[in-house]
This record gives C-alpha cells, structure tokens and sequence, in this order.
C-alpha cells in the first residue's frame, strides 16, 4: 500500500486533481507535488522540479521517504507534433530519470500512456489490450517507448512499474491543455458561454473518452491492486465511453436546447484523431484489478455543465 507519494507534473492536466484525490486517501502531508512551474497550493508540500534534472528528483524522492512515484510530467499530443525534439527530450529524459530515482530508492512508479500509443495500422474498433503499435506522431512514439522502458525496468530490475493507456479525459477543473481530445472540454465552456461551439475535430470522428474522477480512481485502485494478479503492467487499456462530436453535442442540447456546433477541421489535430482507435478493449483491466467507470457521456455532461457553471459564475 502506497504510503508517501511524489508526483511529478503535479500542475497538468491530470496532475492538478490527482494531488487532492491522493490527499483526501493517504493524507495531506504524504503527497508531495512537484512542478516547473512554481505554485502555493492550498494544502500540502510542494516542490519544484525540473524533470530532466536527475539529481534533483532522486534528492527530493529521498529527503520525502517517498515509497511512490507517480510520473505525471509530459508534453501532450499536438504541443509534442509543434516541438517533437523538446517533446523527446523531456517526455523520454524526464521519464528515465523517474524510473532510476525509482530504482535507486526501490518505489512503486506509475506513468500514464495513452491511446495516442496506437497508430493508424492498429485495429480501430474494439482495440485488444496487446495489438500492433505503430503510432505516426512524436507523442505516440514517447508512449510506446515508455511503456517498453517501463516493462525493462520491471523485468530487469524489479521497479514496480504500472501504468494506463488514457483515452481522452474530460474535466471541470483544468483547462485544456493541448491534447487532441480537448476539444470534448472546450465544448462544455463554450455551451455555457455562447451557446455555440465551433469543433477542430470533423463531424464522425469517434474517440474514446473518460472522466477525470474515473480516470483518478483508476489509477489509485491499480496501485492499490495485488501484484500477483498483473499479468500486463505497462499499460491497461481503460475506457468509458466512444463519441463523436455530433453525440456529445446532442448531450449537451438536453440541457441547452438552444447549443449549436459548427466545423473548422485543424488538419494537424484531426491527422491524429484519425490515426487513433474509434473504440477501446478495457477487459484486461476489467479481469486483473476490477477496472469499472461510473459516467457514461449523458452522466458526464450533467455533472460538467453543473459544475462549470459554478465555475464560471466565479470567475
């Protein structure tokens, strides 16, 4: 069982919810975040940390007595297509680091991947948990050697090393942050602001998608899981729901009637989008550590459009 947990990436995406999720189970003084970018948060210890900086994250590992690493530090699938030598540098240097302070200091290590690991070659209906992996963007490239790195470490050295093959994630909390999926946030700002939604990704484009609080509880209950049931670590195929804009817009409408959604296709983003599965093959997950989402997308945008307009109210 995890007691003294360091992530790193603690201000991205998933980073930013995953902080107080693990506070709110093991405690506020046994989390620490760490970011590049400073930050005071509310509760907690927090550090700063340059991922690349070896030293720094095995020092700060050390001086915590963290038994957990959770690497969370990455550029994301579009940003990464804009600058793919900075996105190797960091998301491959950052991880190795992650996975020898891990290794130095024997901690249990998680690193998410994504379904950005398959390639236009891989089957896109109903995506087996072990198929062909031959993603065409930076990004893929990252997550599929990572998960390789990943296994090696286990193998090689025995770090406890588990891991989750993302599909796109939705959240009220954290702004979009440059992933392809993004646009299935955007959408909920913009029905409440304007009542209208002008979508990069074309009309019939189904991706796989989750919840951030499924996404949360996910990776606590596969860290938590027992060892000897894992026969696949790096990484679990997770889902919850497939749609394409035109059906999480339709959501959307039994709340806002009056919500419209147009096109303006971004050809880098929907080249991504189209290299991705249109559906996922989550029964590993299910079968080795009791994987189950609670939201499907109608369970989802209730809660979305309750809390953003909260959100937004405030700000």
């Amino acid at each position: 069982m995890m007691k003294r947990i360091m992530i790193t990436g603690a201000l991205g995406q998933i980073g930013s919810e995953l902080v107080g999720k693990l506070q709110g189970i093991y405690g506020v003084d046994n989390v620490l975040a760490t970011d590049i970018r400073p930050a005071s948060l509310e509760n907690g210890p927090f550090q700063l940390l340059d991922v690349t900086d070896a030293q720094r994250m095995y020092d700060l590992a050390k001086d915590f007595k963290a038994d957990t690493m959770m690497h969370m530090a990455a550029l994301l699938s579009a940003t990464a297509e804009e600058k793919p030598l900075l996105a190797w540098n960091l998301n491959m240097g950052g991880l190795v680091n992650a996975l020898e302070a891990s290794r130095e200091l024997g901690m249990q290590f998680f690193t998410p991947s994504s379904i950005g690991a398959f390639g236009p070659s891989t089957p896109k209906v109903n995506t087996p948990q072990d198929t062909l992996q031959r993603p065409t963007t930076m990004y893929g490239v990252n997550k599929v050697a990572g998960e390789l790195l990943c296994d090696y470490y286990f193998h090689k050295f025995g770090v406890d090393t588990r891991g989750l093959r993302f599909p796109g994630l939705i959240s009220h909390v954290a702004q979009p942050g440059g992933g392809t999926t993004d646009y299935a946030v955007d959408i909920y700002y913009k029905a409440i602001e304007k009542q209208a939604y002008t979508s990069y990704i074309a009309n019939g484009t189904y991706m796989d998608m989750m919840y951030m609080p499924d996404a949360l509880q996910s990776i606590v209950d596969l860290m938590e899981a027992d060892a000897s049931r894992l026969e696949h670590r790096n990484s679990f195929n997770v889902t919850a729901m497939s749609f394409e804009p035109e059906e999480i817009a339709a959501s959307i409408r039994k709340h806002i009637p009056e919500f419209k959604i147009s096109y303006e296709v971004d050809p880098v983003r929907q080249a991504i989008a189209d290299s991705w599965p249109d559906s996922i093959d989550a029964s590993a997950a299910e079968q080795e550590w009791g994987f189950k989402a609670q939201y499907d997308l109608d369970a989802m945008t209730v809660d979305m459009l309750e809390k953003l307009k909260i959100k937004l109210q405030n700000v």
